[in-house]
């Protein structure tokens, strides 16, 4: 009963029309999952769920570093597919450059979007998983961890990103919600392929 309860649940992805939440989503949809695919393009984004195997899934359109763009998707989302079970936080940009020539408007962009997009998804998605349970799961980056010349400013969004996960997940562990975070190491244009 439990599995097949699992296996009728909602995975949501953001930054799912490309690269590793494209692979995310694949992946749900393959495991029989339903999946929303968010992007900033919402032609991509239903293009990306109309290739997934398996059940109707949706492609809706969300600037994660937009508080009223997250709110809205989650509206819709609750409304039209009903709670969430899974939450795939994968929407990142960079804007390398070195400290000295990184420009005040590209440091706010890469952190609203890799750090506080992540927090306002997994704010709106609690408010499902906090009845039902659930698992969070942010993309970070191994620069978070080891730092990388050209890319201070991406390396602290995604090392924020880390000390967010570890402290959400010690929010809501006792609420049957897991959070946790894969900091893949630089990937090759082949799609994944980890060097």
């Amino acid at each position: 009963m439990r599995a097949r309860r699992l296996m009728s649940r909602l995975g949501v992805v953001f930054g799912g029309s490309r690269g590793i939440g494209r692979a995310v989503a694949q992946l749900l949809a393959q495991r029989g999952h339903r999946v929303v695919v968010l992007s900033r393009n919402q032609e991509a984004a239903q293009a990306t769920a109309e290739t997934l195997s398996g059940a109707e899934h949706v492609g809706l359109s969300c600037d994660v570093s937009k508080d009223h763009e997250v709110q809205r998707a989650f509206e819709t989302i609750t409304k039209t597919c009903g709670p969430v079970g899974y939450l795939v936080n994968a929407a990142g940009i960079n804007r390398d450059a070195l400290l000295m020539r990184c420009k005040s408007e590209d440091m706010v962009s890469v952190l609203h979007t890799n750090l506080l997009g992540s927090m306002l998804t997994c704010r709106a998605a609690l408010r499902s998983m906090l009845t039902n349970g659930g698992a969070i799961v942010n993309i970070g980056s191994v620069v978070g961890v080891k730092g990388n010349a050209g890319q201070s400013v991406y390396s602290a969004s995604k090392a924020g990103l880390e000390g967010f996960t570890r402290s959400l997940a010690k929010e809501v562990a006792s609420r049957n919600i897991r959070v946790n975070l894969v900091a893949p190491g630089r990937l090759d244009s082949s799609p994944f392929l980890v060097m």
